[in-house]
């Protein structure tokens, strides 16, 4: 019973240490995933940034001036930023850097980090549930061991009755 406290304990720093991960993950990968954006459905960077964007509705990596600072910005000379950063009530937004409040305001990274380890704290439980489950079926073999160990009259479960 020993071990599976502290294996169980184990588990839970593990999760715990998987949640910081992600955020170190996310953190480094994420602006590799921007400085590959080109602002084609072709490149996958692409459509993956639009698409958190438009879901998280979030621009850039900390605010939308971090597009000022990619390759796409440069290579575009337009001086804005893609479309998936307006907001969708903005109908005649062009991305233009000129009129920011077309623009959601708050950066992607954050609320990546945030949903990643929502997803990871649904995990957690369930680990932490199974694990409970599990305690909870040891307890109650050792409830029949102890009475079988105590009972002289107890019975196997097997044709025949023989005894142990």
């Amino acid at each position: 019973m020993g071990q599976c406290g502290i294996t169980s304990s184990k588990t839970v720093l593990v999760f715990l240490n998987l949640i910081f991960w992600v955020e170190d993950e996310v953190n480094s990968s994420i602006m590799k995933v921007y400085d590959e954006y080109n602002g084609t459905n072709s490149n996958a960077q692409s459509r993956a940034i639009d698409y958190v964007q438009r879901q998280l509705q979030c621009c850039g990596i900390h605010n939308y001036s971090d597009w000022q600072h990619t390759r796409w910005y440069e290579q575009s000379k337009n001086y804005s930023v893609p479309i998936s950063c307006c907001k969708s009530n903005a109908g005649s937004c062009t991305g233009s850097l000129t009129h920011p409040e077309d623009l959601y305001q708050e950066g992607c990274e954050a609320l990546v980090v945030k949903k990643l380890q929502e997803i990871m704290m649904y995990v957690i439980w369930t680990a932490l549930t199974f694990a409970a489950m599990q305690m909870l079926g040891m307890l109650c073999a050792c409830v029949v061991l102890c009475r079988r160990s105590r009972d002289p009259a107890y019975e196997l479960l097997i044709t025949g009755g023989t005894y142990a």
